[in-house]
Protein backbone atom coordinates (compact mmCIF):
# COMPACT_ATOMS: atom_id res chain seq x y z
CA UNK A 1 0.00 0.00 0.00
CA UNK A 2 1.12 3.59 -0.64
CA UNK A 3 0.61 6.26 2.05
CA UNK A 4 0.23 10.01 1.59
CA UNK A 5 0.36 12.55 4.43
CA UNK A 6 -0.94 16.09 4.58
CA UNK A 7 -0.49 18.33 7.64
CA UNK A 8 -2.01 16.72 10.71
CA UNK A 9 -4.39 14.59 8.73
CA UNK A 10 -4.24 10.84 8.88
CA UNK A 11 -2.42 8.98 6.18
CA UNK A 12 -4.48 7.98 3.18
CA UNK A 13 -3.61 4.54 1.92
CA UNK A 14 -3.96 3.78 -1.76
CA UNK A 15 -3.74 0.30 -3.21
CA UNK A 16 -0.42 -0.57 -4.81
CA UNK A 17 -2.29 -1.82 -7.85
CA UNK A 18 -5.62 -0.48 -9.04
CA UNK A 19 -6.55 -1.18 -12.65
CA UNK A 20 -10.16 -0.01 -12.30
CA UNK A 21 -10.80 3.47 -13.66
CA UNK A 22 -13.22 5.99 -12.17
CA UNK A 23 -15.76 5.72 -14.97
CA UNK A 24 -16.10 1.94 -14.65
CA UNK A 25 -19.56 0.58 -13.97
CA UNK A 26 -20.17 -0.68 -10.44
CA UNK A 27 -20.54 -4.32 -11.41
CA UNK A 28 -19.18 -7.35 -9.50
CA UNK A 29 -16.54 -8.19 -12.12
CA UNK A 30 -14.92 -4.75 -11.96
CA UNK A 31 -15.41 -4.13 -8.24
CA UNK A 32 -13.61 -7.41 -7.53
CA UNK A 33 -10.60 -6.13 -9.50
CA UNK A 34 -10.09 -3.00 -7.37
CA UNK A 35 -6.67 -3.20 -5.75
CA UNK A 36 -5.68 -6.26 -7.79
CA UNK A 37 -2.69 -6.69 -10.06
CA UNK A 38 -4.22 -7.30 -13.48
CA UNK A 39 -2.05 -8.01 -16.52
CA UNK A 40 -2.90 -7.87 -20.22
CA UNK A 41 -0.53 -10.26 -22.00
CA UNK A 42 -0.70 -8.30 -25.23
CA UNK A 43 0.81 -5.24 -26.82
CA UNK A 44 -2.28 -4.67 -28.96
CA UNK A 45 -3.37 -1.01 -28.75
CA UNK A 46 -6.88 -2.09 -29.80
CA UNK A 47 -7.33 -4.51 -26.89
CA UNK A 48 -5.90 -1.97 -24.47
CA UNK A 49 -8.29 0.73 -25.70
CA UNK A 50 -11.35 -1.55 -25.61
CA UNK A 51 -10.66 -2.50 -21.99
CA UNK A 52 -10.04 1.14 -21.01
CA UNK A 53 -13.35 2.10 -22.61
CA UNK A 54 -15.09 -0.16 -20.12
CA UNK A 55 -13.03 1.04 -17.17
CA UNK A 56 -10.19 -1.47 -16.94
CA UNK A 57 -6.55 -0.42 -17.35
CA UNK A 58 -4.35 -3.48 -16.81
CA UNK A 59 -0.57 -3.51 -16.87
CA UNK A 60 0.77 -4.36 -20.32
CA UNK A 61 3.17 -7.30 -20.35
CA UNK A 62 3.35 -8.79 -23.86
CA UNK A 63 3.76 -12.53 -24.06
CA UNK A 64 6.91 -14.00 -25.57
CA UNK A 65 5.10 -17.15 -26.66
CA UNK A 66 5.79 -17.82 -30.33
CA UNK A 67 2.45 -18.32 -32.06
CA UNK A 68 3.52 -21.41 -33.93
CA UNK A 69 0.83 -23.91 -32.98
CA UNK A 70 -0.01 -26.09 -36.02
CA UNK A 71 -3.45 -25.06 -37.22
CA UNK A 72 -3.93 -28.47 -38.83
CA UNK A 73 -3.53 -30.11 -35.44
CA UNK A 74 -6.94 -28.88 -34.30
CA UNK A 75 -10.00 -30.87 -35.32
CA UNK A 76 -12.13 -27.84 -34.54
CA UNK A 77 -10.48 -24.66 -35.89
CA UNK A 78 -12.20 -22.59 -33.20
CA UNK A 79 -9.95 -24.23 -30.61
CA UNK A 80 -6.86 -22.69 -32.21
CA UNK A 81 -7.19 -19.11 -30.84
CA UNK A 82 -8.20 -20.44 -27.41
CA UNK A 83 -5.08 -22.61 -27.25
CA UNK A 84 -2.87 -19.73 -28.37
CA UNK A 85 -4.41 -17.37 -25.80
CA UNK A 86 -3.87 -19.98 -23.07
CA UNK A 87 -0.18 -20.35 -23.92
CA UNK A 88 0.22 -16.56 -23.88
CA UNK A 89 -1.45 -16.17 -20.48
CA UNK A 90 0.45 -19.01 -18.82
CA UNK A 91 3.81 -17.79 -20.16
CA UNK A 92 3.28 -14.30 -18.72
CA UNK A 93 1.91 -15.54 -15.39
CA UNK A 94 4.80 -17.96 -14.80
CA UNK A 95 7.36 -15.35 -15.84
CA UNK A 96 6.03 -12.68 -13.47
CA UNK A 97 5.76 -15.11 -10.56
CA UNK A 98 9.36 -16.19 -11.08
CA UNK A 99 10.53 -12.57 -11.33
CA UNK A 100 8.78 -11.43 -8.14
CA UNK A 101 6.87 -14.04 -6.11
CA UNK A 102 5.84 -11.38 -3.58
CA UNK A 103 4.00 -9.38 -6.23
CA UNK A 104 2.44 -12.12 -8.32
CA UNK A 105 -0.42 -11.22 -10.66
CA UNK A 106 -3.98 -11.67 -9.44
CA UNK A 107 -5.19 -12.04 -13.00
CA UNK A 108 -3.53 -12.41 -16.39
CA UNK A 109 -5.66 -11.85 -19.48
CA UNK A 110 -4.64 -13.03 -22.93
CA UNK A 111 -6.46 -13.10 -26.24
CA UNK A 112 -5.93 -14.28 -29.78
CA UNK A 113 -8.10 -13.30 -32.73
CA UNK A 114 -8.18 -15.20 -36.01
CA UNK A 115 -10.15 -14.88 -39.22
CA UNK A 116 -11.57 -18.07 -40.67
CA UNK A 117 -12.86 -18.47 -44.21
CA UNK A 118 -16.17 -20.10 -45.06
CA UNK A 119 -18.38 -20.17 -41.93
CA UNK A 120 -19.55 -23.69 -41.01
CA UNK A 121 -22.99 -24.95 -42.17
CA UNK A 122 -25.80 -23.30 -40.27
CA UNK A 123 -23.96 -19.99 -39.90
CA UNK A 124 -23.71 -19.17 -43.59
CA UNK A 125 -26.54 -17.82 -45.71
CA UNK A 126 -25.33 -19.94 -48.64
CA UNK A 127 -27.95 -22.68 -49.27
CA UNK A 128 -26.73 -26.30 -49.12
CA UNK A 129 -28.31 -29.73 -49.12
CA UNK A 130 -28.51 -31.32 -45.66
CA UNK A 131 -25.82 -33.90 -46.44
CA UNK A 132 -23.55 -31.49 -48.31
CA UNK A 133 -20.42 -30.49 -46.43
CA UNK A 134 -19.06 -27.02 -46.91
CA UNK A 135 -15.42 -26.31 -47.74
CA UNK A 136 -12.98 -26.65 -44.84
CA UNK A 137 -12.32 -23.51 -42.88
CA UNK A 138 -8.88 -22.04 -43.40
CA UNK A 139 -7.19 -19.51 -41.19
CA UNK A 140 -6.24 -16.15 -42.65
CA UNK A 141 -3.01 -14.88 -41.14
CA UNK A 142 -1.59 -11.41 -41.56
CA UNK A 143 -0.67 -10.79 -45.23
CA UNK A 144 3.00 -11.13 -46.04
CA UNK A 145 2.92 -8.37 -48.67
CA UNK A 146 0.53 -6.26 -50.74
CA UNK A 147 -0.05 -9.03 -53.26
CA UNK A 148 -1.02 -11.41 -50.49
CA UNK A 149 -3.32 -8.78 -48.97
CA UNK A 150 -5.12 -8.31 -52.29
CA UNK A 151 -5.46 -12.07 -52.72
CA UNK A 152 -7.14 -12.32 -49.30
CA UNK A 153 -9.56 -9.50 -50.02
CA UNK A 154 -10.48 -10.91 -53.42
CA UNK A 155 -11.24 -14.22 -51.73
CA UNK A 156 -13.38 -12.54 -49.08
CA UNK A 157 -15.08 -10.10 -51.48
CA UNK A 158 -18.85 -10.58 -51.59
CA UNK A 159 -18.61 -13.44 -49.09
CA UNK A 160 -18.57 -14.12 -45.37
CA UNK A 161 -15.75 -14.76 -42.95
CA UNK A 162 -15.83 -15.74 -39.30
CA UNK A 163 -13.82 -13.81 -36.72
CA UNK A 164 -13.00 -15.87 -33.64
CA UNK A 165 -11.34 -14.58 -30.48
CA UNK A 166 -10.12 -16.88 -27.76
CA UNK A 167 -9.75 -15.28 -24.32
CA UNK A 168 -7.93 -17.04 -21.49
CA UNK A 169 -7.38 -15.89 -17.92
CA UNK A 170 -4.91 -17.24 -15.39
CA UNK A 171 -5.32 -16.69 -11.65
CA UNK A 172 -3.60 -18.11 -8.55
CA UNK A 173 -5.01 -21.08 -6.61
CA UNK A 174 -3.67 -23.12 -3.70
CA UNK A 175 -3.44 -26.47 -5.46
CA UNK A 176 -0.64 -27.40 -7.89
CA UNK A 177 0.60 -25.98 -10.18
CA UNK A 178 -0.44 -22.85 -8.28
CA UNK A 179 -2.72 -21.36 -10.93
CA UNK A 180 -5.85 -22.15 -12.89
CA UNK A 181 -6.75 -21.36 -16.51
CA UNK A 182 -10.24 -20.58 -17.75
CA UNK A 183 -11.19 -19.68 -21.31
CA UNK A 184 -14.00 -18.53 -23.56
CA UNK A 185 -14.36 -17.95 -27.28
CA UNK A 186 -16.43 -15.44 -29.24
CA UNK A 187 -17.52 -15.83 -32.87
CA UNK A 188 -18.69 -13.05 -35.17
CA UNK A 189 -19.66 -13.17 -38.84
CA UNK A 190 -18.43 -10.42 -41.15
CA UNK A 191 -20.23 -9.95 -44.47
CA UNK A 192 -18.21 -8.34 -47.23
CA UNK A 193 -19.90 -6.16 -49.82
CA UNK A 194 -19.39 -6.95 -53.50
CA UNK A 195 -16.65 -4.39 -53.95
CA UNK A 196 -15.02 -3.19 -57.15
CA UNK A 197 -11.46 -4.39 -57.61
CA UNK A 198 -10.34 -0.77 -57.73
CA UNK A 199 -11.60 -0.24 -54.16
CA UNK A 200 -9.82 -3.34 -52.91
CA UNK A 201 -6.61 -2.22 -54.61
CA UNK A 202 -6.90 1.27 -53.11
CA UNK A 203 -7.39 -0.26 -49.67
CA UNK A 204 -4.33 -2.45 -50.05
CA UNK A 205 -2.29 0.60 -51.09
CA UNK A 206 -3.36 2.37 -47.87
CA UNK A 207 -1.34 -0.20 -45.93
CA UNK A 208 -3.93 -0.47 -43.16
CA UNK A 209 -4.44 -4.20 -43.57
CA UNK A 210 -0.80 -5.22 -43.57
CA UNK A 211 -0.65 -6.11 -39.86
CA UNK A 212 -4.23 -7.40 -39.49
CA UNK A 213 -5.42 -10.98 -39.60
CA UNK A 214 -7.45 -11.35 -42.78
CA UNK A 215 -5.89 -8.20 -44.20
CA UNK A 216 -8.56 -5.70 -43.09
CA UNK A 217 -9.52 -3.49 -40.14
CA UNK A 218 -13.27 -3.12 -39.71
CA UNK A 219 -12.88 -0.08 -37.42
CA UNK A 220 -10.81 1.82 -39.97
CA UNK A 221 -10.79 2.32 -43.71
CA UNK A 222 -11.63 -1.36 -44.07
CA UNK A 223 -15.15 -0.55 -42.90
CA UNK A 224 -15.83 0.60 -46.47
CA UNK A 225 -15.50 -3.02 -47.60
CA UNK A 226 -18.01 -4.44 -45.11
CA UNK A 227 -21.76 -4.86 -45.67
CA UNK A 228 -22.69 -5.92 -42.13
CA UNK A 229 -21.43 -7.53 -38.94
CA UNK A 230 -23.45 -10.26 -37.28
CA UNK A 231 -22.39 -10.50 -33.63
CA UNK A 232 -20.05 -8.60 -31.35
CA UNK A 233 -18.41 -5.73 -33.25
CA UNK A 234 -15.72 -5.34 -30.57
CA UNK A 235 -14.77 -8.96 -31.17
CA UNK A 236 -13.89 -8.12 -34.76
CA UNK A 237 -11.77 -5.21 -33.54
CA UNK A 238 -9.89 -7.56 -31.23
CA UNK A 239 -11.55 -8.19 -27.86
CA UNK A 240 -15.10 -9.34 -26.92
CA UNK A 241 -15.53 -7.08 -23.90
CA UNK A 242 -19.20 -7.80 -23.16
CA UNK A 243 -18.67 -11.55 -23.03
CA UNK A 244 -15.43 -11.11 -21.08
CA UNK A 245 -17.01 -9.20 -18.19
CA UNK A 246 -19.91 -11.67 -18.04
CA UNK A 247 -17.27 -14.41 -17.96
CA UNK A 248 -15.63 -12.77 -14.93
CA UNK A 249 -19.00 -12.63 -13.15
CA UNK A 250 -19.41 -16.38 -13.71
CA UNK A 251 -15.93 -17.06 -12.31
CA UNK A 252 -16.71 -14.99 -9.22
CA UNK A 253 -19.77 -17.15 -8.60
CA UNK A 254 -18.29 -20.55 -9.46
CA UNK A 255 -14.57 -20.43 -8.57
CA UNK A 256 -13.85 -20.28 -4.82
CA UNK A 257 -10.26 -19.05 -5.24
CA UNK A 258 -10.97 -16.50 -7.94
CA UNK A 259 -9.55 -13.08 -6.95
CA UNK A 260 -9.56 -13.93 -3.26
CA UNK A 261 -7.16 -12.04 -0.99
Amino acid sequence: MMSFFGGNSKSVELPKHNPVLEHALKIPALQKLVGKRVILASNSPRRKEILRTFGLAPEIVPSTFEETLPFGGFQDPHEYPVATATHKAVEVYERLVNENPDDAPDLVIAADTVVLTHPPPGLSSTPRFADELGPPQDILEKPINKEDNLRMLLDLNGGICEVVTGVSVVFPVLEAPGYKVKSIEERTLVYFAQNENSLLEAYVESGEGKDRAGGFAVQGLGGMLIRKVDGDYQNVVGFPAASFFKFLDVLIEEEVDFLED
